[in-house]
């Protein structure tokens, strides 16, 4: 395998403007297969522009990016083929059960044994005690594991999680965060966007920290740690933290981590 195969992503030079507001100022990162990878920026640092780009929901002004080995730009199809979105809000149909939402998708996509592809992902996702309720019954970490199984009919390869944990609590998080730990293990590559530090750290292979339109670094959390010297208190040594290097990184601009991103759309593409 070629270090380019060996990329379930590449992303070189990217860039992108909204009239006269640039965003985006030559982005570059690779994403290994069966990873996951952390991009962790401030509100409007662009990390949803980046994730519309790669699922060619929009053009960039210049650079280039792949997916699973397709050019966004020359091959939109089979990127759309070889992937799956799922947005910062749940894209469940509430009347449905959770059972019928997962079958019915399976049906959209002409998948034989839809039946069976939904009670697979039912148990994989801890839901099949609940697979006969209506979705508006679910609380909001059960409707987001849903939203994810459903992104996962038809084995995409990669999956795009844009802010998966917005809006929940904290137990909810942490089931949705078990629920993408599980998606690696069967060779799924995961590009997560966050605004929580936390989530990057307990989660990613890679963290990439977005800022004003850059990646202004990029590593494994021990890496990212490295970058500060550790804080001795007492005769005790203190290492550095995800978050006292994202704030000694981007400044006081990092204060508004922790809000919401860029708006994003709920979706499912296949």
């Amino acid at each position: 395998m070629t270090v380019q195969q060996a990329q379930a992503i590449h992303v070189q030079g990217l860039e992108k403007s909204y009239k006269k507001v640039s965003v985006l100022h030559g982005v570059d990162f690779d994403v290994a297969r069966g990873s996951i990878f952390a991009l962790l920026g401030p509100n409007g640092a662009g990390k949803t522009t980046v994730v519309r780009i790669l699922s060619t929901l929009l053009k960039a002004d210049a650079g280039t990016a792949s997916v699973d080995g397709f050019d966004v730009v020359t091959q939109p199809a089979s990127v759309r083929e070889s992937i799956s979105l799922t947005g910062q809000f749940a894209a469940v149909d509430e009347v449905l059960t959770g059972r019928e939402n997962l079958t019915l998708v399976a049906r959209l996509r002409h998948l034989k044994y839809p039946g069976k592809i939904a009670d697979d992902l039912l148990e994989r996702f801890s839901l099949t005690d609940a697979a006969g309720r209506k979705v508006s019954t679910y609380s909001g970490g059960m409707r987001r594991r849903l939203d994810i199984a459903m992104s996962l009919i038809g084995n995409p390869p990669v999956i795009f999680l844009d802010e998966p944990t917005t809006g929940l609590d904290p137990q909810a998080r942490i089931d949705v965060w078990q629920a993408i730990r599980e998606l690696t293990t069967h060779g799924t590559t995961v590009l997560l966007t966050t605004q929580y530090l936390d989530e990057a750290e307990q989660l990613a292979d890679r963290i990439a920290i977005l800022h004003q339109g850059r990646i202004i670094v990029n590593g494994t959390l021990a890496e990212l740690k490295q970058l500060l010297p550790p804080a001795k208190v007492t005769y005790v040594e203190k290492q550095a933290t995800l978050e006292d290097v994202f704030f000694a990184i981007v400044g006081d601009d990092g204060k508004s981590a922790g809000t919401a991103d860029d708006h994003s759309t709920a979706a499912h593409t296949s």
